[in-house]
């Protein structure tokens, strides 16, 4: 019988893929820690733990059901911590000759699988099959040809398109209720910090681990409690998070998806999304069970806290990676707005005087977290209007986050986040003053900075840097249907030199703000 390698990627953790229905002696899988995935940008430790843990329980998940398995751990002396050279190595030992893998989600993976491809095929004789990962609900290439002879990508109409294929919260050809988007009613502030509830965690000990990583040289951001690591890392943890979010959380989850609390990171979100970009869980599964609960509970879960979640994962996320697919590797480059600065210090330690950039960093750095608002319109805002370098915008989320996978991160940021896309993604920039952050948030309340000041020592830098992004960027904006209106505002204003003035003396120390 000829031998077969299979690849299994750190993100391809899907015990549900019909490669594993049935165990078979000629075919090993093969799963591999190296630094060449530790190492690619600068990971928060508890991103790297997370990972290898996974793929661990995996591994033995397959065992158990009888496969035969390959995994090298990162500390193993025969790794070459590359996946080529891995492969190959193993090829060469075993006299495997068919290879298959399947379909990564990262065009730098893709790249180098198909090198790989190359050499096997054309070198060593081994032939190559490639099949799909079976977790997404559209294939690669399917946005792009939905949206064909368009020049933006529209979400709502992607969204209402993957409602109506898979008929989630639908009746009949109509949304339930004659409404499909909640959104408006789903941008309350947090007054009560009584109706919060503690997340579901795991608890265990990882300080081998840690000790380990560190020993082959990775270098980490972040911090993480060697005696208690709490996310999900096993497709049972994973579905206990979303019964546990059913029943504890998705109740308030879209009255409240956009709140920002200075003593709570996680709020009502799910804490599902590594478990999702892993592919310990699907898409659908997730999306079903929760119609499914809420179909049982309609009596204490209104369908706008259901249909506020359902639409990030079959609308936002499925979308997303669309984009990415569309677009890359052009998308990688992108920088409308010429932005070149650096990134300021204090995103690496969160010591600011800011406090909302405080709060949303260090509550990054502690748990390797920030939902998507914080994201989007505390550190991305900031970062847009001080004009970093879309580069180290990327770089940063790409590492700081659990849940960052190329694929999800880029298209996020490079888009939605910074417009460095030119509005493929959004139709606007995502720019705000500290109106909206106090909107949403209790961090201005304590904040050293004062909200309603656009002059002076202590005005919130965020009221002057959001009037100098329009100002320096008029040529590139002003013929902008959706922000006409602060052009028309910008004019009026009497103090207009004085605040731009500010600006840029913030600007010229922005290390220090």
């Amino acid at each position: 019988m000829k031998k077969t390698l299979r690849l299994i990627l750190g993100d391809q953790l899907n015990a549900n893929h019909s490669w594993f229905e049935e165990a078979d002696s000629n075919v090993t899988y093969l799963i591999m820690e190296i630094m060449q995935e530790a190492e690619y940008t600068n990971h928060h430790i508890q991103k790297v733990v997370a990972f290898f843990l996974a793929m661990r329980n995996f591994g033995e998940f397959l065992k158990e059901k009888g496969h035969e398995v390959i995994y090298f751990h990162l500390d193993d002396d025969e790794n070459t911590q590359t996946l080529k050279e891995n492969v190959l190595m193993l090829v060469e030992q075993h006299d495997f000759v068919r290879f298959e893998y399947q379909l990564p989600d990262e065009y730098r993976l893709d790249q180098i699988l198909l090198e790989l491809t190359e050499k096997l095929e054309s070198d060593l004789g081994v032939s190559v099959k490639l099949v799909d990962s079976e977790h997404f609900l559209t294939e690669r290439g399917f946005l792009k040809d939905f949206f064909k002879g368009k020049k933006t990508y529209l979400m709502e109409t992607f969204y209402r398109a993957m409602r109506a294929k898979y008929n989630v919260l639908m009746d009949g050809k109509e949304p339930l209720t004659g409404k499909w988007n909640y959104d408006h009613e789903n941008r309350n502030k947090l007054k009560d910090p009584l109706l919060l509830v503690q997340p579901k965690t795991f608890p265990k000990a990882v300080k081998e681990m840690v000790k380990m990583i560190h020993s082959k040289g990775a270098t980490t951001i972040g911090e993480i409690d060697e005696n208690a690591f709490d996310w999900p890392v096993s497709r049972e943890e994973s579905l206990e998070v979303l019964r546990y979010f059913c029943e504890k959380l998705l109740f308030r989850f879209g009255e409240y998806q956009d709140a920002m609390y200075d003593g709570d990171s996680f709020l009502f979100h799910s804490r599902l999304s590594f478990a999702l970009n892993v592919k310990m869980i699907s898409p659908l599964e997730v999306v079903e069970y929760v119609e499914k609960y809420w179909y049982g509970h309609q009596d204490t879960i209104d369908i706008a806290q259901v249909e506020g979640f359902i639409r990030q994962i079959l609308g936002w996320r499925e979308y997303m990676r669309g984009v990415y697919w569309a677009e890359m590797p052009d998308f990688a480059s992108l920088n409308f707005f010429e932005h070149q600065e650096k990134l300021p210090a204090y995103f690496w330690t969160g010591k600011t005087k800011m406090n909302c950039l405080k709060h949303a960093i260090e509550g990054s750095l502690k748990s390797a977290y920030a939902h998507h608002i914080q994201r989007l319109m505390v550190t991305g805002n900031f970062m847009l209007l001080a004009g970093i370098d879309p580069d180290e915008v990327d770089q940063w989320y790409l590492g700081i986050y659990i849940d960052a996978i190329e694929w999800v991160e880029i298209t996020n940021t490079r888009g939605m986040s910074q417009f460095a896309d030119g509005g493929i993604v959004g139709t606007k920039p995502y720019v705000s003053s500290a109106n909206y952050i106090d909107k949403m948030s209790n961090y201005c309340e304590s904040c050293f900075y004062k909200k309603n000041l656009k002059v002076g020592d202590r005005a919130c830098p965020f009221n002057s840097l959001y009037w100098h992004f329009y100002a320096r960027n008029e040529e590139k904006l002003s013929k902008n249907p959706r922000i006409g209106m602060a052009y028309r505002t910008l004019a009026k204003m009497k103090d207009a030199d004085a605040i731009l003035k500010q600006a840029e003396f913030y600007l010229g120390q922005i290390d220090k703000l």
